[in-house]
């Protein structure tokens, strides 16, 4: 077994409570885990999960195994891994990995600074690796960082998007009833064919449901299980369900999963995977004035219309002119999106401490931060070769900030115009902000865009 290698500090993550202490709502999970309303005296259960990672993804059609695929350049896995560790309570995360994966996942656990992981060699099979995961729970050795759990969650490495209240749900399920597991309606009905290929008898959509991850189960009976299991069992069975059913005559009780639950399987997935991380992280944009007193100023005219036309997002406003106290919170409320309005200053006085702000956070170690940096030119007090000119350094600022995940493009308005013009131009420019946030398309990186 090789113990997980954690990073030195905490990365921000979208989503509440992420490598953070437990708030009160795990709390509240972990009491009613613990059934602790009605026993004060009881503890919560210790909880444990092992996530099977060996597998080569020949159905992905890449030679790279599709738990480590990229999504947004950072390793599927690793999104899993981020999604239990969302759960406090869940003490250890056990992954079973082959041995020519066991440096790069190392590596991975380093670069995302993640946390309660360690390692295992994988088996040959799905069943094997959850084995040898069950395994090295088991030893409660001295020297062991892993001690034998009361109720453990298995997950697949390729399913990104499970909610922590999933995991409590199976969790506190597993407690009462020995084991337990997310299931979904049958999307497409099943039929089974006969020996020439014709069809035999089809199944009753309504009746059936499919067997989804996370499942979990008492440690003692799912261990017990395995134990028990043929190598007919290990090398073919998909089902740990049906280990506990036909080993230890546990029947698991069945919980309704989310839509989330889908697996990552063809290579088709990795682009709506990748669809519904961009649209996470597009939720909230942060506006950054280097002013607050110029009201007529067309800044903020562009950050009015920003607010009216993007108002399904969470829209804010802060100033640097201050000690930056609204900034961090907003980083700690993991905004990803940031339209910096340099009105006072000129060139990028005002993006540099943003950018510097950024980094300093260690916010974008999990997810690509977008800083879009708005500049006005006078072109009656300026010649516009000149602005230009000074303007283009942001594609060696865009070079330098790019290896800290962060994606800077430049905007560029010009006024003073007539009403109908300057209207065009800054919903012009509004547009382009949305589609760089939305899209995160590195086109547009050191890219300086004219509205």
């Amino acid at each position: 077994m090789e113990p997980g290698l954690p990073g030195t500090s905490r990365p921000a993550e979208p989503g509440p409570r992420l490598h953070g202490e437990c708030g009160a709502d795990q709390a509240a999970s972990a009491s009613l885990l613990s059934g602790a309303e009605a026993e004060p005296q009881r503890h919560a259960p210790a909880v444990a999960a092992v996530l099977p990672a060996g597998g080569s993804g020949e159905r992905m059609g890449v030679p790279t195994p599709k738990q480590f695929c990229p999504i947004l350049e950072r390793p599927l896995i690793s999104y899993t891994l981020q999604a239990l560790e969302r759960a406090c309570w869940i003490k250890d995360i056990v992954v079973a990995v082959t041995g020519e994966n066991m440096e790069a996942m190392k590596g991975i656990i380093r670069r995302y600074q993640h946390k309660r992981i360690s390692l295992v060699e994988a088996g040959v099979t799905r069943h094997r690796s959850i084995f040898n995961g069950l395994k090295a729970l088991a030893q409660d050795q001295p020297d062991s960082k892993l001690s034998k759990p009361e109720v453990v969650i298995i997950h697949d490495a390729v399913r990104p998007f499970v909610e922590e209240d999933v995991l409590f749900k199976v969790a506190a399920a597993a407690k009462e009833h020995g084991a337990a597991g997310a299931i979904r309606p049958l999307v497409s009905t099943v039929i089974s064919p006969s020996p020439d290929g014709c069809l035999d008898h089809s199944l009753e959509r309504a009746r059936h449901r499919a067997s989804e991850m996370p499942q979990a189960f008492l440690y003692e009976v799912i261990y017990a299980a395995y134990q028990q299991c043929s190598d007919y069992d290990l090398e073919f069975g998909t089902e740990c369900l049906q280990l506990a059913l036909k080993y230890c005559h546990v029947k698991a009780k069945l919980v309704e999963g989310s839509p989330d639950l889908w697996k990552v399987t063809y290579k088709r997935d990795l682009y709506a995977a990748e669809s519904i991380i961009k649209e996470r992280i597009s939720q909230q944009m942060c506006i950054v004035m280097d002013t607050k007193e110029d009201g007529d100023h067309v800044g903020r005219y562009l950050e009015e219309m920003l607010k009216n036309e993007l108002n399904h997002l969470k829209v804010t406003s802060v100033s640097l002119c201050h000690a930056g106290g609204d900034l961090q919170q907003v980083i700690l409320e993991q905004c990803y999106n940031f339209v910096c309005v340099n009105v006072m200053t000129s060139e990028f006085e005002e993006t540099q401490k943003l950018l510097n702000i950024l980094k300093e956070s260690n916010l974008s170690i999990l997810y690509p931060v977008v800083v879009i940096s708005v500049h006005f030119l006078d072109y009656k007090s300026v010649p516009v070769d000149q602005k230009m000119e000074n303007l283009m350094q942001i594609r060696e600022l865009a070079k330098e900030v790019k290896k800290r995940n962060i994606l800077l493009c430049g905007l560029l308005i010009r006024y003073p115009q007539d009403k109908w013009q300057l209207q065009e131009s800054v919903s012009q420019g509004a547009t382009i902000i949305t589609t760089f946030i939305k899209e995160r398309n590195s086109g547009f990186i050191g890219q300086l865009l004219v509205a």
